[in-house]
């Protein structure tokens, strides 16, 4: 649920409530695949992944990137978003039956993150907000930022 933000309610320093997302699961893959068109095995074969040296399947990067804007809407409204820009960092793995709570950890991503500078431009009242994605061990997966325009 988004909440009311105004520009004058922000300052620099401020934290965006941090999102906490379900753990990425094997379904979510195979359904962001269907959704995306992107059936990279690294995404889907495990006989494929083991091959080329990695222990199993990677969520995809956009699909981490979605939970980040989720997160970023939760905050702010969608309609005041002028920018969205990150840096992959690491690779997200789903939940694996076989270690569960090793991966239920490294699947769980909190979003966090801090206003870094607020500023006028063509006319509009914009907040810059630098942001992190995490799983729940430490392991960044995501950094970046956001720039929105506040009523």
């Amino acid at each position: 649920m988004t909440h009311h933000v105004s520009y004058n309610d922000i300052k620099v320093g401020d934290e965006m409530p941090s999102y906490t997302s379900q753990p990425i699961t094997r379904t979510h893959i195979v359904r962001y695949a269907g959704c995306s068109g992107d059936f990279n095995p690294l995404h889907h074969d495990n006989t494929f992944t083991n091959m080329i040296g990695m222990p199993r399947i990677i969520s995809h990067g956009m699909l981490v990137m979605g939970i980040t804007g989720e997160a970023i809407t939760q905050w702010i409204p969608n309609k005041y978003l002028r920018k969205f820009s990150v840096r992959f960092a690491g690779m997200t793995e789903p939940v694996d039956l076989d270690d569960h709570e090793n991966t239920k950890a490294r699947a769980t991503l909190t979003v966090t993150g801090k206003v870094t500078e607020k500023y006028e431009e063509t006319g509009e009242k914009r907040i810059k907000c630098d942001i992190t994605v995490a799983d729940a061990l430490g392991g960044v997966k995501i950094t970046g930022s956001f720039v929105a325009a506040l009523p």
